[in-house]
């Protein structure tokens, strides 16, 4: 039953899966279409959830049974710390976004949804239940910028180009591959009750990583 199981997760939530490669966003990041200010909007975002993200990812490696699992996570949170936001501040930068206006940014409805999500559930929740949570999203960044990438760097926006080539690194597609092993074999120690719950986390971050996308193109703001 829990032999691929990360597969089957993503395979029930293919619909979702494939809009986010087909979304306008990702479709315009990719051929350099994509509006400066629409990316400029979605950095600023993405850096705010990217700090929820790493509080998930601590409170995953605090919780984590193995000490082999502890040094996983502190990969994960190392090159999301050193790595990810060091790109969203270079870029910023370029934009003429200083780091004190970036730490001042205020998160969106759905930013601030999707980090009570993970920030939640890594709190509540077990370290397997924390990584279900976080799977949709290292592993659908893996799997964009290497599609991406395939497709070749749009030419005439380098910028784009820097941003793919860092989610199509080995080195990002090798971290979400651990996180899917380690989630499949907590699924296989599990029960039925517990194999539940890595789903529904699993499947609530999909949904989140889906919105974000459609947050970040409408450059969604506060309406009250």
């Amino acid at each position: 039953m829990s032999e691929g199981f990360s597969l089957g997760l993503r395979e029930a939530s293919a619909g979702r899966w494939e809009r986010e490669l087909a979304h306008p966003f990702v479709a315009g990041l990719g051929d350099g279409t994509l509006p400066m200010d629409t990316f400029r909007h979605y950095m600023r975002q993405d850096y705010v959830f990217l700090i929820g993200f790493c509080r998930a990812i601590a409170v995953a490696s605090a919780k984590a049974e193995r000490l082999e699992d502890m040094g996983w996570f502190a990969r994960l949170l190392d090159e999301t710390l050193n790595t990810e936001m060091a790109l969203h501040v270079s870029f910023c930068g370029e934009f003429g976004i200083t780091e004190r206006e970036l730490a001042e940014t205020e998160p969106s409805p759905t930013t601030a949804a999707y980090v009570g999500h993970l920030v939640g559930t890594a709190h509540a929740g077990t370290a397997p239940e924390a990584a279900a949570a976080i799977l949709p999203c290292s592993w659908g960044y893996a799997e964009i910028g290497a599609a991406l990438a395939a497709r070749g760097l749009p030419e005439a926006q380098p910028l784009y180009g820097r941003w793919i080539e860092t989610y199509a690194a080995p080195e990002f597609a090798a971290l979400a591959e651990w996180l899917r092993s380690y989630v499949d074999r907590a699924a296989a120690a599990a029960g039925e009750g517990g194999r539940r719950r890595l789903a529904a986390a699993f499947e609530m971050s999909t949904r989140y990583e889906l919105m974000f996308w459609d947050a970040s193109y409408r450059r969604e703001g506060w309406t009250v």
